[in-house]
């Protein structure tokens, strides 16, 4: 067994203290579990990313700049989601296809 004190005073100090010890466990824990909900609502409130990127100028009278796949890690922070036929409309009309996600490919375009 511990080496606990034998008079009552302070058994009794040990006891309040440890009361407040795991009060404050508790409470670590009860903000752990409320943060850990919260990330989990966050992720699945998350909306879902587009299929087609449509990287846009730096104004909002320049012409886009590139096309991506959903996702890519290349798209500017100037960027819109687009449908599959707006994204196949901007490769068709000569916006760049991005060289790193290959939109071309994925929609269908042929080289040459």
């Amino acid at each position: 067994m511990t080496d606990l004190p034998s008079d009552l005073p302070r058994l009794r100090t040990l006891e309040t203290f440890l009361d407040l010890l795991l009060a404050e466990v508790r409470e670590a824990i009860a903000a752990r579990e409320r943060r850990e909900a919260e990330r989990r609502r966050g992720v699945r409130a998350r909306p879902v990313p587009p299929q087609w990127i449509l990287e846009l100028g730096l104004n909002r009278d320049a012409p886009p700049v590139q096309v991506h796949i959903g996702g890519c890690w290349n798209a500017g922070k100037r960027s819109k989601g687009v449908t599959q036929v707006e994204a196949r409309q901007a490769l068709s009309e000569g916006v760049k296809a991005c060289g790193a996600c290959q939109p071309e490919s994925a929609l269908g375009f042929v080289d040459g």
